[in-house]
């Protein structure tokens, strides 16, 4: 008997690859590959999850209701036009799906994030990349990908994996150009990174624009990347069509819980933003004075920095030195960059440890 076989264009699909946990000895001694929260998760929402533990026999609140409501108030948003899945991965591919499927085209940067190009072949539809401007987004690229088959441009903000940032006249000047049958879907996974004084203006235009929707995660500032919590929001048009796909009971009581006292944690928010600028600055001056050994730092808008190695020390023999010395950063050739790592920003001590390390493989190549 012959087995059913699966449709062509998931076959296509390059499955994801998370970050390295630990190192080839088994034992993680510095992880700095998935951008998480290096001082954890705040105290609020750890005693939030922690008072749920009696919930597990029941179902979650379907509707998220309560979470919905706090978002809503922490960011002066309609809770009802607000959409929540498992990790804003979820929340990106339903919107993949409800707007695009086969003989569609999903537009998205090149050195975007990789679940963009999944979300598209998962639906049928044809993943369009638009040419990057040295590392970062290019409006007018993306424009010019535009065709009468485009239902969806996806675009991080800043962006991973190269931690670039696309200010708010460059999207609105993106906005003001698309035609209206497609779904603008900006990705703000890192937005509690910038400085305020940075917003890019994405959410003021999901509150108007119908073919807006904003996406945001738990997973990041806020340290509550094992809950998998993600959010987005759109008109309520797109919002009601989202929710026919999503999963059910998609966020843990305890979880809900936990993000709605995340919200609440401003110190910790604030201490979380700061150690990261302070430490991101850190390792950046600190790679800069390995002086001709051909690093060059991408500049960062996130927790992290994208590294390229444009000498003749290459990314992947650093990436290897580095999982030899117990520090596990993010080697992306599956991504088109084989020549760059991604360094999540760390402790000091991880820091300290890191830029040690590159100082001896440079020191070790020359």
């Amino acid at each position: 008997m012959t087995a059913p076989k699966p449709k062509d264009w998931i076959m296509a699909i390059a499955p994801y690859v998370p970050g390295r946990s630990t190192t080839d000895a088994g034992a993680p001694i510095a992880k700095l590959s998935s951008n998480e929260n290096p001082l954890g998760t705040s105290p609020e929402a750890q005693a939030a999850f922690a008072a749920h533990v009696a919930d597990l026999s029941r179902y979650p609140d379907a509707g998220a209701a309560a979470l919905r409501e706090a978002l809503g108030a922490y960011h002066d948003l309609d809770p009802d036009r607000i959409i929540y899945g498992t990790g804003s991965d979820e929340v990106l591919h339903v919107a993949a799906g409800a707007y695009a499927g086969p003989g569609d085209e999903v537009i998205f940067v090149r050195y975007g994030f990789a679940v963009y190009d999944i979300a598209a072949r998962r639906v049928g539809a044809t993943p369009v990349v638009a040419p990057d401007k040295d590392y970062a987004t290019d409006v007018d690229a993306i424009l010019a990908c535009i065709t009468d088959r485009t239902r969806v441009v996806f675009l991080a903000n800043p962006n991973n994996p190269t931690g670039t940032f696309a200010g708010r006249s460059e999207i609105m000047r993106l906005h003001a150009h698309l035609p209206s049958h497609v779904m603008l879907v900006i990705d703000q996974a890192y937005a509690e990174y910038l400085d305020p004084a940075d917003d890019d203006g994405a959410l003021d235009l999901a509150r108007y624009a119908p073919n807006v929707i904003v996406t945001r995660t738990f997973s990041k500032i806020h340290g509550l990347a094992a809950e998998r919590i993600g959010w987005g929001y759109g008109s309520a048009e797109a919002v009601a069509a989202m929710h026919r796909i999503r999963a059910p009971f998609c966020i843990t009581s305890a979880g809900q819980q936990a993000a709605i006292a995340a919200l609440g944690a401003k110190d910790f928010i604030e201490h979380s933003r700061t150690h990261n600028v302070t430490w991101r600055a850190w390792l950046a001056g600190e790679i800069a004075k390995l002086g001709n050994a051909g690093l060059r730092i991408v500049p960062s808008h996130t927790n992290f920095l994208l590294v390229l190695f444009e000498g003749h020390l290459t990314a992947e023999v650093a990436y290897r030195q580095l999982l030899e010395r117990g520090i596990i950063v993010r080697w992306l050739p599956g991504q088109g960059l084989a020549q760059g790592l991604r360094m999540t920003i760390g402790t000091e001590a991880e820091m300290r440890a890191l830029a040690g390390a590159l100082r001896e493989i440079v020191a070790d190549a020359s």
